[in-house]
This record gives structure tokens, sequence and C-alpha cells, in this order.
């Protein structure tokens, strides 16, 4: 199920939203977050239902177990057999069949059985959540859970469960807490403009950009210069409103339901250096990795060769993380290689005028993403090459698609995040929302596509 459909918005959400709030008590609202999470994630494939129940119980359970140990190497042996337990059936289902290929090239001789299994949606995302859960119990940054319901209300929230934001149980644990605390007006009015407007983002913007560009690049071969640049630029700007969109709704829909959900963009496009940009693109992702693998690791603790030592391997985790193709392994190292050469070159960079340095953080960003939507290293080196004057002329995108790239920068780079936005309660607001809901409504025209992280 996706949030751009008409079983979410015209019965999923109205009937958990209106049972949600009918309902009085802190238990009752767990176990109606916890089935409506089982049913939107099982709209997919009910099957994997009982894969999320599974890791769910596990890291459950361990949190339990780690608040009885009584030693340090109790507590984290374990943590480690928890976190063990997600990383291999993360590992079966998401990496499997590419390390076997993988292996089978480098030695023709040995070969894996493949699995062929299907990828279950959001793995990745809910794999986390259970990790920084259990780790977060074993170093006594938070107590572990009593409540099960409670604790499967927090990994099966529908508005994060498949795609993000990346949520620690602390950061949300109060307003569980008090989730049989009445609604707030304001949260129900921020939550409600933040949806709409991710959903603006969505359908009005990264679709529209999305049926210009795909053809563009399903032919990646005939591409022009002009088409190269075009679609690395409709990509970019694609990607960004597509998931920054998804965020947008996710936390409005949490905001909807009493949970404040962390913010996971601020103005990326703007970041002057590539160290700023992740602070500011996909927050939870990059802190996490932060938290859980770069300081864990010694962070730059350990002299200069260590500190980039420790975040090659960090970028090169976060790229695979993002799927099993090498492409996203390359993309990992070269985010990797940018972060060290930040460093590297810092006091240079500080002489530079700020949108000078702001100029070249982004067109290294966009550079990226072509290796990040390439299929293979084929289509990377072609589309690559293409943005070099020579190849063919001409131009596939309408002018009418080029202007909506540019507008979509445009708004990238000088328009305030919604976040920063103020969303009032009068009834003037409630027409205008409606307004804009009927508007958004119009362009998906009965038509659902899904957001482009959710294939990882």
């Amino acid at each position: 199920m996706v949030f751009n459909s008409d079983i979410f918005l015209f019965l999923f959400l109205p009937v958990v939203f209106a049972a949600f709030w009918i309902l009085k008590t802190a238990r009752a609202r767990y176990i109606l977050l916890a089935l409506s999470g089982y049913v939107f994630y099982g709209y997919w494939n009910w099957r994997f239902v009982f894969l999320l129940l599974f890791s769910s119980v596990v890291s459950f359970s361990a949190g339990l177990a780690i608040e009885r140990a009584t030693t340090v190497r109790r507590r984290r042996t374990i943590m480690a057999v928890a976190v063990t337990i997600d990383l291999v059936i993360l590992g079966i289902f998401k990496y499997y069949d590419f390390f076997a290929v993988t292996l089978h090239g480098l030695v023709p001789d040995l070969s894996l059985p493949l699995l062929h299994v299907a990828l279950p949606v959001g793995i990745s995302f809910y794999t986390f959540h259970t990790i920084s859960y259990v780790v977060d119990v074993a170093e006594r940054r938070v107590t572990a859970c009593r409540n099960v319901w409670e604790y499967l209300a927090y990994v099966n929230l529908f508005s994060q469960l498949v795609a993000g934001p990346i949520v620690r149980f602390r950061q949300i644990e109060e307003d569980l807490e008090h989730l049989d605390g009445p609604p707030r007006e304001d949260w129900l009015a921020r939550g409600i403009g933040l949806f709409l407007v991710g959903l603006a983002k969505k359908v009005m913007v990264a679709d529209q950009i999305a049926s210009r560009v795909n053809p563009i690049l399903a032919n990646y071969h005939s591409m022009s210069t002009i088409d190269a640049w075009t679609a690395a630029l409709g990509y970019t700007v694609q990607l960004y409103f597509d998931f920054s969109g998804y965020s947008d709704m996710a936390v409005g829909l949490g905001l909807m339901f009493g949970l404040r959900i962390p913010r996971n963009f601020n103005s990326p496009y703007r970041a002057a250096g590539i160290a700023d940009f992740w602070r500011r693109w996909h927050i939870s992702l990059s802190s996490f990795l932060r938290d859980y693998i770069y300081i864990p690791l010694g962070g730059s603790r350990l002299g200069p060769v260590r500190t980039y030592v420790n975040l090659m391997i960090v970028m090169l985790l976060g790229g695979l993380w993002h799927g099993a193709n090498w492409t996203f392994v390359i993309w990992g190292a070269y985010h990797g290689m940018l972060l060290a050469v930040d460093r590297l070159a810092a006091p240079l960079y500080s002489r530079l005028p700020r949108w000078l340095y702001q100029v070249q953080t982004f067109g290294l960003v966009v550079v990226g993403w072509i290796l990040f939507r390439s299929t293979d290293f084929a289509m990377a080196l072609v589309w690559l090459r293409r943005l070099v004057p020579g190849g063919p002329g001409g131009r596939a995108m309408s002018v009418a698609g080029i202007g909506l790239i540019g507008l979509g920068l445009a708004v990238a780079a000088l328009v305030p995040e919604p976040w920063e936005w103020r969303f009032g309660t009068t009834r003037r607001w409630a027409f205008g929302w409606s307004a804009v809901f009927v508007l958004v409504y119009l362009f998906m025209n009965g038509f659902s596509s899904v957001f482009l992280y959710y294939q990882f």
C-alpha cells in the first residue's frame, strides 16, 4: 500500500484515524497501530508480515534479556546475537544472490545456488529500527520496553514502516508513553499540512518529472548531451521531491496520531560541502551510520588516516544498504572519497565564496546521482560521457519538461522547507488544504506510483 493510492487515502487512513481517536486508552491505541501496520505491510505481500513479526519479537525479547543481564559482557553478547539474527535475515533476502553471483564471477569454479527470493519492502528500514533499539538498550541509552504492544506499535508504525525515516525508539518513547492523551489542534493541523505538501511534492513534481526522465534513460545509448544533462538534473529533482515528499508525509501522519517523528531533510541542495550535504540529506540514515558505525569504529579520535578509513567504511556500507548492486557500492565509495577530500581541503574551501562552494557541492552530488540511478556500470559510463559535448545532437525532453526541472531546482534552492512553515488551525486553512487535496488528486488521475525508496 502506498500513501498516494485511493485505498490508503479513502479507506485505510480515514478508518485508522477515526478508530485511533475513538479509542481512549494507550493500550488500545498501541494495538490499533500495531495491527494496522501489519495490514498496511501485508497489503503488498501478507507472507512477509511473519518476517516482520519475527524480527520484532527477537528484538523485543533481546531488550528484556539485556535489561535483566547482570554483566556488561552478557548484555553485549545478547545484543550481538540479536543484531546478528537481524543482519542474517537482511543478508539472505537482500544480498545473498548478489554475493553468490559476484563470487562466481571471481571464482568460476565456485557456484552457490541462487535463491531468487523477493525482497521484502522496507526490510532495510525496519531492520535498522530493531537494531538501533537493541543497541540502545545494551548501551543503557533507553530502558527496555515491557509492553509488547507498545513496541510493536513502534516497529509497525505504518507512516515510516517501509521507507523511513529511521526512527529510534528513544526519539518517540515519550510520545508513545502518553499516547492516551487528547488530540492537539496544532499537531493535527501541522500533520495534515505536512502530509498534503508531501503528497503534492510526490504527485505534482516527482512523478511529472519521472514521466519525462524515464523514457530518456530507457534509451540511454541514444541520448544527447542535452538529454544527459536534463536527465541528470531531472533525476536529481525527482529523487529529492519523491523522498522528501515521503518523509514529509510520514512526519505529518505521525503528528496526526500524536507522534513526533524526527525531521529527515533540511534543504540538502543548499549544502556547502559534502559533509554538510549529509547533515541535510536523509538525516535519519546519516545519523544512524554516524552513531552506530562511525563512532564505534573510532570516528575521528584515532588520527587522520584512521578517520579517512572509517569514513570510507561507513559510506561503502551506506551505499550497500541502498541495494545489492555494485553501482551503489561505487556511489558510496565516491561519497566516502568526497568526505575525505572535504576534510583535507577544508582550509581552501573556507576561502571560497559560499555560493561557489554550494554550486561545487551540488555538481558533485549530481554526478553521484548518476551512479545511484544507473542500473549498471555500462549505463553510468555512457551517461557520464554524454555530459561532455560532442555526442549526438537534439533533445528528447520537451521545453515544458525542462522548465519543470528548472522550477523544481529553484524551489529546492530558494523556498524554505515545510518544516519552517506555519500551519494555522482556522477554518480558512481547512478550506485551503481541501483545495490542495483536490488539485493533487486531479494530478494523480487514478494512478498511484511507488515511492523510490520503497526499493531499499
